[in-house]
């Protein structure tokens, strides 16, 4: 890929260019001019003056599309995670895998300071179980260790870790929390469900320096993966969070554009310093207000009636709100909420929508709001899917039944349960086909450039800012991807073989592959 420097503008020549913009959907020539698009059209209509006055790039044939958008991630957790022990199905298959792992980094941390670990899943472990607090205890018997689910809902804490966040044998579950027991003594295992957000309160932070460097590296992922636009979906959000993400986006940690979302229960912290929906610094906007809504021992916390209180005062505020939802009950409860507590010219999300039998797809057909996804999450976990839902893992995720009845449904990977890799998710997407070979759901295979528009156009309509990504078109933000293969050319089971071969954010290169 041949680029020519020192010029004004900017034009990309010798493309095959995939714009997601109905009016025009392909090109073979784009200008730049500063930050956004200026011109998309064919070369034979560029005038020799235009391209002679402007810095070329010379993309051989190769394929670009708009910079692809993860409009559902958790930016700080992903940071953490890659400065973490790698405990994912990748590199351990037992839990003795994992001690050993453990054991390595307590050899090279002081004693005392915390261990963290993270991406481990019971299901693929050889045990079929999580470890337990004394297996920890036995890698690393003087550091406290917090090792985190892949999905970001549980945590195994050792001994050490579970005195220093105050966890005994009297210890009562928050709300929405659980705390495993040893069946035999009662005393804690050392198994924690959905209480992150708890732990996070009672742990020390990482540094400002690794913090840095780790939101360093996910910022490289998500380049060397084509993302352009990140949204954090923390549904702890607050004000310190806010100026966390502000000052890794202002110094150049993070170089992707970035959007966040506030929990749903802090804005009255933001609205205290005069910030609402879609404003920010020129560096970082708000977004959606976060809900989590689960739904445990069949009981949804919070109940559907605080839900519909929350989703009316945050609309009072003129937020727009992204329903976390994975459980049937969950998302038919999300979407009733929705539907009663609709505002003009506010646009809803729910996240996930993870299971969908027909009553919960009648529901959110009734409601219709954007439904954010993960099609990685098939690719991930598609062999647990079967196991445990059996033929009913045909109502997990399903994108073409939703898109069918007019839904707008984007993608996302929820970083860090899964890679920020789009194409792996279109891969998932078109072939509905786990990492193990399983088939789930055949039925809810999209094309391929259905699935490329989840993660540019329809993300981008999610986050309400179709105005300003997601598309190649004029006035757009100058937001590429160069793929070295067209990927809805490309037989599915060859998506995976697409690579990025250059991305560009707000007009400038910012790596080449």
């Amino acid at each position: 890929m041949a680029v020519r420097s020192g010029k004004g503008s900017l034009v990309l020549l010798n493309a095959n260019v995939l714009t997601l913009d109905a009016s025009r959907p392909r090109a073979d020539a784009v200008v730049v001019s500063g930050e956004r698009i200026a011109w998309v059209g064919e070369r034979r209509e560029l005038s020799p003056a235009t391209v002679a006055a402007a810095d070329v790039i010379d993309c051989g044939g190769q394929t670009v599309v708009p910079g692809f958008i993860d409009a559902h991630c958790h930016v700080l957790a992903y940071a953490a995670s890659l400065l973490a022990v790698d405990c994912s199905p990748d590199v351990v298959s037992c839990i003795g895998d994992i001690q050993r792992r453990v054991g390595e980094r307590a050899k090279n941390t002081s004693p005392g300071e915390w261990i963290r670990a993270a991406g481990y899943s019971e299901f693929d472990l050889r045990e079929k179980r999580h470890p337990t607090r004394w297996e920890l205890d036995r890698a690393a018997p003087h550091h406290p260790v917090r090792l985190n689910h892949r999905s970001g809902h549980a945590c195994v804490l050792n001994s050490v870790a579970l005195e220093r966040v105050g966890i005994g044998d009297a210890t009562e579950e928050p709300p929405g929390g659980t705390i495993m027991r040893d069946i035999d003594s009662g005393a804690p295992n050392g198994v924690l469900l959905d209480m992150d957000e708890w732990l996070d309160e009672r742990m020390p932070r990482i540094g400002d320096d690794e913090l840095r460097d780790g939101v360093s590296l996910a910022s490289r992922e998500f380049l060397a993966h084509g993302v352009t636009t990140v949204q954090d979906a923390t549904h702890s959000n607050d004000l310190s969070r806010w100026d966390i993400l502000r000052r890794m986006k202002a110094d150049g940690a993070l170089v992707p554009s970035l959007s966040v979302m506030p929990g749903a229960s802090r804005l009255d912290e933001f609205g205290s310093v005069g910030l609402s929906f879609g404003e920010g610094d020129g560096l970082s906007t708000l977004g959606h207000a976060k809900v989590m809504l689960t739904c445990a021992n069949g009981r949804l916390h919070p109940s559907a009636g605080e839900l519909r209180e929350v989703v009316a005062a945050a609309h009072a505020r003129g937020f727009p709100v992204a329903i976390h939802a994975v459980e049937a009950e969950a998302v038919m409860a999300a979407a009733e909420v929705l539907k009663s507590e609709r505002v003009s010219g506010l646009r809803d999300r729910i996240e996930h929508a993870s299971e969908c039998p027909p009553a919960a797809l009648g529901a959110l057909v009734r409601a219709m709001p954007v439904v954010v996804s993960q099609p990685g999450f098939l690719r991930d976990s598609g062999a647990r899917y079967i196991s445990e839902f059996g033929a009913d893992a045909k109502w997990l995720y399903r994108f073409k039944a939703l898109v069918d009845a007019g839904i707008t449904v984007a993608a996302s990977s929820d970083a860090p349960v899964s890679a920020p890799n789009p194409l792996l998710a279109v891969q998932a997407a078109v072939t509905r086909r786990a990492a193990s070979g399983e088939v789930v759901g055949a039925d809810e295979r999209l094309t391929a450039m259905q699935a490329v528009g989840m993660h540019t156009l329809a993300a981008a309509y999610a986050m309400r800012g179709e105005g300003d990504m997601g598309s190649i078109a004029v006035g757009r933000r100058a937001d590429f991807v160069v793929l070295s293969e067209d990927p809805t050319a490309v037989a599915a089971e060859r998506l995976s073989d697409v690579r990025v071969t250059m991305v560009m954010v707000g007009g400038s290169v910012e790596g080449i592959f």
